[in-house]
């Protein structure tokens, strides 16, 4: 049997006396894309953060084939390399053009040669439609464009997994598109990704897993036909009712 890739083990966050994650395991197969759905407030952005180490959590494990994520891990900025996340900002550089923001973090924290990971990333960015904005500045680019960017500036990283937040949310209807395509790309091609949105309809054409949280729990796990056509649980069937999927 295949050894999963991301493991979540009975893991536990507070804030103080509010308990955001509530004993959450599941685990990751290499190539899988699991999206987590829920409404919002139930914990889906806190997880993903608890997953690269960004949060510390109280309670359980997170592990990268094997080893055990911790911000206290003497090597968590290598671990971290390996787990690539999109936020909803892009939090591109602004005194940066693109090409320099892709390249920055695998010359710097890879000590990668300058002319190699030049040549990923204007292969990247040809895959995402973006060559010609190479010199370009993040102020000039759309919404969407500067997501595209911050997409590729994970995979530069050559991550074993790929975290991606609600990252359409900040875009304009018409710039969603767009960036879900090159998502859906990524999922078509073997990556493996842990996706959090309120985008149903993508969720049910990338997920292999859909994970449903609420009140910091899992509520309901399944594949999306088994999810958005026959949910088992009342709290799945009324979120999905929200966005009349219920069949």
């Amino acid at each position: 049997m295949e050894k999963p890739v991301l493991e979540i083990n009975h893991i536990e966050k507070a804030y103080g006396d509010h308990k955001v994650l509530d004993d959450i395991s599941f685990s990751v197969k290499k190539g899988e894309v699991v999206v987590v759905l829920g409404p919002s407030g139930c914990g889906k952005s806190t997880l993903l953060r608890c997953l690269n180490g960004l949060e510390n959590i109280q309670g359980g494990e997170v592990k990268l084939n094997g080893e055990q994520i911790s911000q206290n891990a003497k090597n968590i900025h290598q671990i971290r390399q390996k787990i690539g996340m999109v936020f909803q900002s892009y939090d591109l550089f602004p005194h940066m053009n693109i090409l320099k923001n892709i390249i920055l973090a695998p010359m710097k924290a890879q000590h990668r040669a300058k002319e190699e990971v030049t040549k990923e990333a204007e292969k990247l960015l040809k895959r995402v439609g973006l060559l010609e904005k190479k010199d370009a500045f993040p102020r000039q680019l759309s919404g969407g464009q500067k997501q595209r960017v911050a997409i590729v500036r994970a995979l530069c990283m050559h991550p074993e997994v790929m975290l991606f937040d609600e990252v359409t949310a900040s875009l304009d209807p018409e710039m969603v598109r767009e960036v879900l395509d090159v998502m859906l790309e990524m999922a078509q091609n073997g990556s493996t990704m842990v996706i959090v949105t309120h985008e149903m309809q993508f969720a049910k054409a990338v997920a292999d897993r859909i994970i449903f949280m609420d009140q910091g729990k899992i509520v309901e796990e399944g594949t999306p036909e088994e999810f958005f056509e026959n949910p088992k649980t009342d709290r799945a069937k009324q979120f999905l009712n929200v966005f009349e999927f219920v069949a």
